[in-house]
């Protein structure tokens, strides 16, 4: 688990129309990163 404050580690995932995005893409800007279970299932 990351504190506040800490930088996150560098990722790259599709956005909904297949193109890869950067965490890197968005340096010097303030990102916020919202993470949820998938829906319908446990946890």
């Amino acid at each position: 688990m990351l504190s506040n404050g800490t930088q996150a580690p560098h990722f790259e995932l599709p956005d909904q129309d297949g193109n890869l995005v950067k965490l890197s893409d968005f340096r010097g800007q303030k990102v916020l990163l919202w993470f949820f279970p998938k829906a319908s299932t446990p946890g």
